[in-house]
């Protein structure tokens, strides 16, 4: 569950900003194994994160900490965080992953219609959901809304005449409790509503993205999609998520932060391109590309783990990623001088009016 919705690298974000995106990142997979053990690594996701990235925004203190050298980072030291907004963020990991694992369980998906695999992929799914409930208790957070999410949206799914937005709205609340509790958690109750009208705005858009990139998919198999479900065509989705960006701008810039630049960078930028992505390739023509058909089981397991310890470098044969270049991957159109912006580069206006540097473009 390496990637998500927003997916930004150092060719999209000013170098500033790219250094505290990879201390969120490290200071998550770190604070997993360090409480949850290696396994619980897995679930390192960019959206999960942005529960840490907007409760350092509020604070007027960061906590961060040398790491040691590790592999994915070139065997290089770096510095990551280690506030209570990266706990949180390691919580809210465990809980959705352990909600979407026992999903694939009870609907036999792939390699979890084998009886073994399935036992076992239940009793991780446990495992990560006392593991994150216990660290969402310390941190005060009521897990409620993130552990009723996975039956709330069976019991939506099955209901007559369901509309689009009936069928995201479990995926919204959940969201809306996470964003909200970074507002706590750094002190800023005022920001609290503004911030769960945020998460309702992003879990609408990450519900949507989602259905769109595996509609085909979906077709082909007979499989559920809420598009196919509430009968809503792909322009009408794009306006639904085009709209959800729109709103988490304004929610953006209602909030008291002390530093504005990554948020605005994620939560405006970021998603935008992932709308723009996301319905690029939806829309376009599909190229043959023979791939191999998933083999499920251990290989298909081990193949997972493969490309979530190499942050996606590796794909597996039946993987449509594994034949993009690194660029396609990344979505790195952005500016080109990014890495220098804060430099003072000239040309780059769009990615200063994203991470609020001082350069005179």
């Amino acid at each position: 569950m390496v990637f998500g919705i927003v997916r930004p690298c150092k060719h999209n974000l000013c170098g500033g900003l790219f250094a505290e995106w990879m201390a969120h990142l490290c200071g998550l997979c770190v604070a997993l194994r360090d409480e949850h053990g290696h396994a619980a690594r897995l679930v390192t996701n960019y959206d999960g994160l942005l529960v840490s990235v907007l409760t350092e925004a509020q604070s007027k203190e960061t906590r961060h900490r040398r790491a040691a050298p590790c592999a994915l980072r070139g065997f290089k030291g770096a510095d990551i965080s280690e506030a209570e907004g990266v706990r949180l963020a390691a919580a809210v990991s465990l809980i959705l992953a352990s909600g979407k694992l026992k999903d694939h369980v009870e609907d036999g998906d792939g390699p979890f219609a084998r009886r073994l695999v399935a036992a076992g992929g239940t009793r991780l799914a446990e495992r990560w959901s006392r593991a994150g409930t216990a660290t969402a208790g310390a941190l005060a957070f009521d897990p409620g809304p993130l552990l009723a999410a996975v039956q709330e949206q069976t019991r939506v799914e099955r209901l007559p005449d369901r509309t689009l937005l009936q069928l995201t709205a479990p995926t919204e609340d959940a969201v809306a409790a996470a964003f909200g509790h970074t507002a706590v958690l750094a002190g800023k109750p005022g920001n609290r509503e503004t911030l769960e009208e945020a998460g309702r705005y992003f879990g609408r858009l990450a519900h949507l993205l989602d259905a769109v990139e595996d509609l085909e998919q979906d077709r082909a198999q007979g499989a559920y999609n809420p598009l196919v479900a509430s009968g809503t065509d792909l322009a009408t989705a794009r306006r639904h998520c085009d709209d959800a960006v729109g709103g988490l701008r304004l929610a953006l810039a209602d909030l008291d932060l002390e530093r504005r630049g990554l948020v605005r960078a994620l939560l405006v930028r970021e998603t935008a391109r992932a709308v723009d992505r996301t319905f690029a390739e939806a829309e376009a023509p599909k190229k043959d590309r023979r791939l191999k058909p998933d083999p499920g089981g251990l290989v298909s397991l081990l193949c997972t783990s493969a490309a979530c310890c190499t942050c996606g470098l590796y794909r597996p044969p039946w993987d449509e990623e594994r034949y993009k270049s690194c660029t396609e991957r990344c979505d790195c159109s952005g500016c080109d001088a990014c890495s220098n912006c804060c430099n003072g580069c000239s040309g780059c206006c769009d990615c200063c009016e994203c991470c609020d540097c001082s350069c005179d473009c």
